[in-house]
């Protein structure tokens, strides 16, 4: 409303009827028109409005309740007392009987009197995903109710490995050379088939390992088929889009050699497990990118050498388990800590408490290419010129032959090249890393001469009947007391009877005695009373070779030996090969005057 002149300056100026005007602090509010109170409007007067509620009376039906109290019933968890019991393991599938020889005997390292918990890894922080970790049911009841078994019953920390790589996703499992690294991983592989969350997965290692694994697979987890990658590039290719098979293995060079063909894979996969993961440390090589680059949902990495020459070692490694986690400007106690929830470390003084057991490895071992045609045409040879021969082939031409042909398992009499070699290399790089000490046993010292020349890194020292009495004394002494010399390389003859060599704990068979008691007699070398810690026995055999048709006849003989003879002292029941079984290696006929 706009303001007269009059009202303007003064109090007392004329305005219309009912309009006032408010001047505060210079400024103008607009004015409000009121009307008279004699011209409001009255409320107008509630009324009450009355229903009739006249009606019929509602009916109230009752219903009895039943008498009869439920029934309660109840269970009573007791209390664990100050002995704790002996762990209830699941009655799977019962292990066979085996000698202590062949077979770890030690007491577990603990006994608890739960089973083996799957605890939520570091890097889950939701409340309800914790809780779902602690709800599971553990290990040994999950295995139960998937109604799996295991050939031999697994060592407590074995199943404790398996608790630490079900849950990550990210995981590295760096156990010490003979604690079943690659039987744990088998067994948590064969758990996420069997729960469904393990559709596709890829086992990478060495190329001389493929046999091994593929035996480790149909030993624990016989159930699951099982592809190798091999053969041509259109074979491979085919391998490698087979939707029906959960395992697929492949070496570390298929994997560099089918990269584009992995890239162009419709599905990731589930799992990607490397062995022997030392290999992909050196981040700019090919074989690391290449395993880099391999689509996957989970990443477990199996080593015993974690951290060979720096701690760029482990964060090369983590490229491939958890990119981006470690950083190479990190100080070693960093890396430590970041890397503490995704590494599992284990050795076996620390894992095997009681007497150190004898834990065997069996390395089937593929020769090379050269190497097999060399041994093929040499077998061709010797079996035809005794095939010729007839009735007049002796037991010594017979002999003849398996030596030449074991001889050429070890090296390649035309190229010199060795896959046991290459074998021995990598395991003693364990050996080395862990500051122990390794024996190697070979029945020709012509072959300890050339491991000589080949291990210089590993300062081997050889041991044999052609030294003297005082060299070789002098070796024992600097083989024990330098830590430079991690290797001692013996003849079975010499080296087989009256050593005392407790502070070693690993033994290699480079080739195989004709009888298991000289064998045991030098692993006993190693394997004793007062012995520092477990000792890890591998022996070398070359696959589909006459070495496994010789182990498969020695076998049979120890069980039998052992079945009938296990109240005997004596190791002299434990014959070699008879003339019958050396002249069936070759499938020939056995002569008269032999047989009789």
């Amino acid at each position: 409303m706009e303001r007269g002149e009059g009202g303007a300056k003064g109090t007392g100026g004329p305005l219309a009827a009912g309009v006032r005007s408010l001047r505060v602090a210079e400024l103008q509010l607009p004015a409000v028109s009121v009307l008279p109170p004699w011209r409001i409007p009255p409320l107008p007067v509630p009324r009450v409005l009355r229903f009739p509620l006249a009606g019929a009376e509602p009916g109230v039906s009752t219903i009895p309740l039943l008498d009869i109290p439920p029934a309660v019933a109840s269970y009573r968890f007791p209390r664990p007392t100050t002995a704790a019991p002996a762990p209830v393991r699941p009655t799977l599938a019962p292990a066979p009987a085996q000698p202590p020889a062949e077979a770890p005997s030690a007491t577990p390292a603990t006994k608890r009197p739960f089973g083996t918990r799957i605890a939520p890894p570091g890097d889950v922080v939701r409340m309800e995903e914790r809780l779902w970790f602690l709800l599971q049911p553990d290990l040994e009841t999950l295995l139960r109710s998937c109604r799996l078994g295991f050939p031999r019953q697994p060592f407590p920390f074995q199943l404790e490995g398996m608790a630490f790589l079900l849950p990550r996703h990210g995981a590295v499992l760096a156990d010490e050379m003979g604690l079943g690294k690659s039987m744990q991983a088998i067994s948590s592989i064969r758990l996420l088939i069997h729960s469904g969350e393990g559709r596709r997965v890829l086992v990478v290692c060495p190329k001389g390992l493929v046999s091994n694994w593929v035996r480790e697979l149909a030993d624990w987890a016989p159930e699951i088929p099982v592809a190798v990658i091999e053969g041509e590039p259109q074979r491979r290719a085919w391998q490698w889009s087979l939707a029906e098979v959960p395992v697929r293995i492949a070496n570390y060079e298929s994997v560099v050699r089918d990269r584009e063909l992995i890239a162009g894979l419709n599905e990731p996969f589930d799992l990607v497990v490397l062995d022997e993961a030392q290999r992909i440390k050196n981040g700019s090589s090919q074989t690391a990118q290449a395993v880099r680059a391999i689509r996957r949902r989970r990443s477990w990495a199996l080593t015993g050498t974690p951290v060979e020459n720096s701690a760029d070692d482990l964060v090369g490694l983590f490229e491939f388990v958890a990119p981006g986690h470690l950083d190479e400007r990190m100080s070693p106690r960093q890396l430590g800590i970041a890397a503490a929830d995704h590494v599992l470390r284990r050795t076996k003084d620390k894992v095997l408490k009681d007497l150190p057991p004898r834990m065997n490895r069996d390395e089937r071992i593929e020769l090379t290419p050269e190497q097999r045609e060399t041994y093929r045409l040499a077998e061709e040879e010797g079996v035809l010129r005794l095939a010729d021969m007839g009735r007049a082939a002796t037991i010594r031409h017979v002999f003849e032959l398996v030596l030449r042909l074991k001889q050429i398992c070890n090296f390649d009499t035309a190229t010199g090249e060795s896959a046991k070699l290459d074998c021995l290399k990598s395991d003693l790089e364990e050996v080395q890393a862990s500051g122990r000490k390794a024996l190697v046993f070979s029945q020709w010292v012509e072959t300890l001469g050339k491991l000589e020349k080949e291990l210089v890194p590993f300062g081997a020292i050889q041991y044999h009947g052609g030294m003297s009495t005082t060299t070789r004394d002098e070796a024992i002494v600097r083989f024990k007391n330098d830590r430079r010399h991690s290797v001692l390389l013996l003849s079975y003859g010499a080296g087989a009877v009256g050593l005392n060599l407790q502070f070693s704990q690993y033994v290699f068979l480079f080739d195989r005695w004709w009888n298991p008691a000289i064998e045991d007699q030098a692993v006993n070398r190693a394997h004793r009373i007062g012995a520092a810690g477990a000792v890890t026995v591998t022996r070398y055999l070359a696959a589909n070779t006459i070495e496994e048709r010789i182990d498969e006849v020695l076998r049979k003989k120890r069980d039998l030996s052992e079945l009938i003879l296990s109240q005997a002292d004596s190791g002299e029941a434990r014959t070699g090969l008879t003339v019958e079984e050396l002249f069936s290696l070759f499938k020939l006929p056995v002569p008269v005057k032999a047989a009789a």
